[in-house]
Protein backbone atom coordinates (compact mmCIF):
# COMPACT_ATOMS: atom_id res chain seq x y z
CA UNK A 1 0.00 0.00 0.00
CA UNK A 2 1.32 3.43 -0.97
CA UNK A 3 0.65 6.25 1.48
CA UNK A 4 1.26 9.57 -0.25
CA UNK A 5 1.86 12.62 1.93
CA UNK A 6 0.17 15.84 0.79
CA UNK A 7 0.95 19.07 2.62
CA UNK A 8 1.41 22.79 2.16
CA UNK A 9 0.58 26.00 3.98
CA UNK A 10 -2.37 28.26 4.62
CA UNK A 11 -3.93 29.66 1.40
CA UNK A 12 -1.55 27.69 -0.82
CA UNK A 13 -4.31 25.75 -2.60
CA UNK A 14 -3.68 22.34 -1.03
CA UNK A 15 -7.43 21.67 -0.99
CA UNK A 16 -7.49 22.15 -4.77
CA UNK A 17 -4.93 19.37 -5.21
CA UNK A 18 -6.72 17.17 -2.68
CA UNK A 19 -9.98 17.58 -4.62
CA UNK A 20 -8.20 16.76 -7.88
CA UNK A 21 -7.02 13.47 -6.36
CA UNK A 22 -10.59 12.74 -5.25
CA UNK A 23 -11.89 13.46 -8.74
CA UNK A 24 -9.49 10.80 -10.05
CA UNK A 25 -10.95 8.25 -7.65
CA UNK A 26 -8.08 8.18 -5.17
CA UNK A 27 -9.10 8.04 -1.48
CA UNK A 28 -8.03 11.02 0.62
CA UNK A 29 -7.67 11.00 4.40
CA UNK A 30 -8.09 14.65 5.44
CA UNK A 31 -6.41 15.47 8.76
CA UNK A 32 -8.50 18.64 9.09
CA UNK A 33 -11.70 16.57 9.00
CA UNK A 34 -10.24 14.19 11.59
CA UNK A 35 -9.20 17.17 13.75
CA UNK A 36 -12.76 18.51 13.72
CA UNK A 37 -14.14 15.13 14.69
CA UNK A 38 -11.82 14.66 17.67
CA UNK A 39 -12.97 17.91 19.32
CA UNK A 40 -16.71 17.38 18.95
CA UNK A 41 -18.65 17.97 22.18
CA UNK A 42 -18.12 15.23 24.72
CA UNK A 43 -15.11 13.58 23.06
CA UNK A 44 -11.80 13.05 24.82
CA UNK A 45 -10.18 15.75 22.70
CA UNK A 46 -12.98 18.21 23.54
CA UNK A 47 -12.52 17.60 27.27
CA UNK A 48 -8.74 18.13 27.05
CA UNK A 49 -9.07 21.39 25.11
CA UNK A 50 -11.82 22.84 27.32
CA UNK A 51 -9.83 22.00 30.44
CA UNK A 52 -6.75 23.73 29.02
CA UNK A 53 -8.40 26.81 27.47
CA UNK A 54 -11.54 27.29 29.56
CA UNK A 55 -15.25 27.62 28.81
CA UNK A 56 -14.73 30.94 27.00
CA UNK A 57 -13.91 29.01 23.83
CA UNK A 58 -17.32 27.30 23.78
CA UNK A 59 -20.34 28.22 21.70
CA UNK A 60 -23.82 28.27 23.21
CA UNK A 61 -24.42 24.66 22.11
CA UNK A 62 -21.28 23.50 23.90
CA UNK A 63 -19.20 22.94 20.76
CA UNK A 64 -15.77 24.55 20.53
CA UNK A 65 -15.68 27.91 18.76
CA UNK A 66 -12.94 27.06 16.28
CA UNK A 67 -12.55 30.66 15.14
CA UNK A 68 -12.07 31.88 18.72
CA UNK A 69 -9.64 29.08 19.51
CA UNK A 70 -7.76 29.82 16.28
CA UNK A 71 -7.31 33.46 17.26
CA UNK A 72 -5.86 32.42 20.61
CA UNK A 73 -3.32 29.92 19.30
CA UNK A 74 -2.25 31.90 16.24
CA UNK A 75 -1.11 34.81 18.42
CA UNK A 76 0.56 32.70 21.10
CA UNK A 77 3.14 30.06 20.03
CA UNK A 78 3.13 28.47 23.49
CA UNK A 79 -0.63 27.91 23.42
CA UNK A 80 -0.41 26.67 19.83
CA UNK A 81 2.14 24.07 20.86
CA UNK A 82 -0.05 23.10 23.81
CA UNK A 83 -3.07 22.58 21.55
CA UNK A 84 -1.05 20.49 19.11
CA UNK A 85 0.34 18.39 21.96
CA UNK A 86 -3.12 17.78 23.44
CA UNK A 87 -4.73 16.72 20.18
CA UNK A 88 -1.85 14.90 18.49
CA UNK A 89 -2.68 11.45 19.97
CA UNK A 90 -6.36 11.73 19.03
CA UNK A 91 -5.63 12.96 15.51
CA UNK A 92 -2.97 10.30 14.94
CA UNK A 93 -5.38 7.56 16.00
CA UNK A 94 -8.15 9.04 13.84
CA UNK A 95 -5.88 9.04 10.79
CA UNK A 96 -4.75 5.47 11.56
CA UNK A 97 -8.39 4.35 11.81
CA UNK A 98 -9.27 5.93 8.44
CA UNK A 99 -6.23 4.32 6.81
CA UNK A 100 -7.15 0.94 8.33
CA UNK A 101 -10.66 1.14 6.88
CA UNK A 102 -9.24 1.90 3.44
CA UNK A 103 -6.71 -0.95 3.82
CA UNK A 104 -9.57 -3.35 4.60
CA UNK A 105 -11.33 -2.16 1.43
CA UNK A 106 -8.20 -3.03 -0.54
CA UNK A 107 -7.02 0.48 -1.48
CA UNK A 108 -3.62 0.40 -3.13
CA UNK A 109 -2.88 4.16 -2.95
CA UNK A 110 -4.03 6.52 -0.20
CA UNK A 111 -3.49 10.29 -0.07
CA UNK A 112 -2.83 11.61 3.44
CA UNK A 113 -3.76 15.29 3.40
CA UNK A 114 -1.96 16.58 6.50
CA UNK A 115 -1.09 20.28 6.99
CA UNK A 116 1.35 19.45 9.83
CA UNK A 117 2.90 16.48 8.06
CA UNK A 118 6.49 17.42 8.94
CA UNK A 119 5.72 18.96 12.31
CA UNK A 120 3.91 15.79 13.43
CA UNK A 121 6.75 13.60 12.05
CA UNK A 122 4.26 11.77 9.82
CA UNK A 123 6.52 12.34 6.83
CA UNK A 124 8.37 9.23 8.05
CA UNK A 125 5.34 7.11 7.16
CA UNK A 126 4.57 8.61 3.74
CA UNK A 127 6.22 8.40 0.35
CA UNK A 128 6.29 10.26 -1.91
CA UNK A 129 5.70 13.57 -0.16
CA UNK A 130 3.95 16.27 -2.20
CA UNK A 131 4.17 19.93 -1.15
CA UNK A 132 1.82 22.49 -2.67
CA UNK A 133 3.84 25.70 -2.89
CA UNK A 134 3.09 29.35 -3.72
CA UNK A 135 5.34 32.40 -3.62
CA UNK A 136 5.02 34.57 -0.48
CA UNK A 137 3.31 37.49 -2.23
CA UNK A 138 0.65 35.24 -3.72
CA UNK A 139 0.09 33.51 -0.38
CA UNK A 140 -0.49 36.85 1.42
CA UNK A 141 -2.78 38.14 -1.35
CA UNK A 142 -4.91 34.98 -1.37
CA UNK A 143 -5.19 34.87 2.41
CA UNK A 144 -6.25 38.53 2.72
CA UNK A 145 -8.85 38.04 -0.01
CA UNK A 146 -10.15 34.78 1.44
CA UNK A 147 -10.38 35.80 5.10
CA UNK A 148 -10.92 39.54 4.72
CA UNK A 149 -7.93 40.38 6.93
CA UNK A 150 -5.04 42.82 6.64
CA UNK A 151 -1.72 41.92 5.04
CA UNK A 152 -0.07 42.10 8.47
CA UNK A 153 -2.57 39.66 9.97
CA UNK A 154 -2.07 37.38 6.99
CA UNK A 155 1.70 37.39 7.46
CA UNK A 156 1.29 36.60 11.16
CA UNK A 157 -0.82 33.56 10.32
CA UNK A 158 1.65 32.44 7.65
CA UNK A 159 4.63 32.92 9.99
CA UNK A 160 2.91 30.76 12.61
CA UNK A 161 3.47 27.77 10.32
CA UNK A 162 6.58 26.07 8.98
CA UNK A 163 7.88 28.05 6.00
CA UNK A 164 6.74 26.74 2.62
CA UNK A 165 10.28 27.01 1.29
CA UNK A 166 11.49 24.66 4.04
CA UNK A 167 8.67 22.22 3.28
CA UNK A 168 9.61 22.35 -0.39
CA UNK A 169 13.19 21.38 0.47
CA UNK A 170 11.91 18.32 2.34
CA UNK A 171 9.46 17.26 -0.39
CA UNK A 172 9.85 14.60 -3.07
CA UNK A 173 7.45 16.46 -5.37
CA UNK A 174 6.50 20.14 -5.51
CA UNK A 175 3.39 21.55 -7.18
CA UNK A 176 3.75 25.30 -7.82
CA UNK A 177 0.25 26.67 -7.41
CA UNK A 178 1.21 30.33 -7.93
CA UNK A 179 -0.15 30.45 -11.46
CA UNK A 180 -3.43 29.64 -13.15
CA UNK A 181 -5.60 26.62 -12.45
CA UNK A 182 -4.74 25.31 -15.92
CA UNK A 183 -1.02 25.40 -15.08
CA UNK A 184 -1.71 23.63 -11.80
CA UNK A 185 -3.76 20.93 -13.54
CA UNK A 186 -0.91 20.23 -15.96
CA UNK A 187 1.48 19.72 -13.05
CA UNK A 188 -1.08 17.56 -11.28
CA UNK A 189 -1.43 15.19 -14.25
CA UNK A 190 2.31 14.50 -14.15
CA UNK A 191 2.19 13.92 -10.40
CA UNK A 192 -0.83 11.63 -10.81
CA UNK A 193 1.19 9.39 -13.15
CA UNK A 194 3.92 9.08 -10.51
CA UNK A 195 1.47 8.38 -7.70
CA UNK A 196 -0.38 5.73 -9.71
CA UNK A 197 2.80 3.93 -10.77
CA UNK A 198 3.40 0.26 -9.92
CA UNK A 199 3.83 -0.49 -6.22
CA UNK A 200 7.26 -1.40 -4.96
CA UNK A 201 7.69 -4.79 -3.28
CA UNK A 202 7.76 -3.05 0.10
CA UNK A 203 4.51 -1.21 -0.66
CA UNK A 204 2.86 -4.37 -1.95
CA UNK A 205 3.90 -6.22 1.21
CA UNK A 206 1.84 -3.72 3.23
CA UNK A 207 -1.29 -4.19 1.11
CA UNK A 208 -4.37 -6.22 2.00
CA UNK A 209 -3.80 -8.47 -1.01
CA UNK A 210 -0.33 -9.43 0.23
CA UNK A 211 -1.71 -10.15 3.69
CA UNK A 212 -4.45 -12.39 2.26
CA UNK A 213 -1.94 -14.17 0.03
CA UNK A 214 0.35 -14.86 3.02
CA UNK A 215 -2.64 -16.00 5.09
CA UNK A 216 -3.86 -18.32 2.34
CA UNK A 217 -0.35 -19.73 1.86
CA UNK A 218 -0.05 -20.38 5.60
CA UNK A 219 -3.41 -22.18 5.67
CA UNK A 220 -2.52 -24.31 2.64
CA UNK A 221 0.87 -25.12 4.19
CA UNK A 222 -0.71 -26.07 7.50
CA UNK A 223 -3.23 -28.32 5.76
CA UNK A 224 -0.46 -29.98 3.74
CA UNK A 225 1.57 -30.69 6.88
CA UNK A 226 -1.49 -32.04 8.68
CA UNK A 227 -2.28 -34.34 5.74
CA UNK A 228 1.27 -35.68 5.58
CA UNK A 229 1.12 -36.54 9.28
CA UNK A 230 -2.15 -38.47 9.05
Amino acid sequence: MRMVGLTGGIACGKSTISNLFKSEGLPVVDADVVARDVVRKGTGGWKKVVKAFGNDILLENGEIDRARLGQIVFTDPTKRQLLNRLLAPYISFGIFWEVLKLWIKGSKVIILDIPLLFEAKMDRRTSPIIVVWVDPETQVARLTARDGISAEEARNKINAQMALDLKREKADITIDNSGTIEETRLQFQKVLSQVNGPLTWKEYALSRDAFLWILASAIVGALAVHKSLT
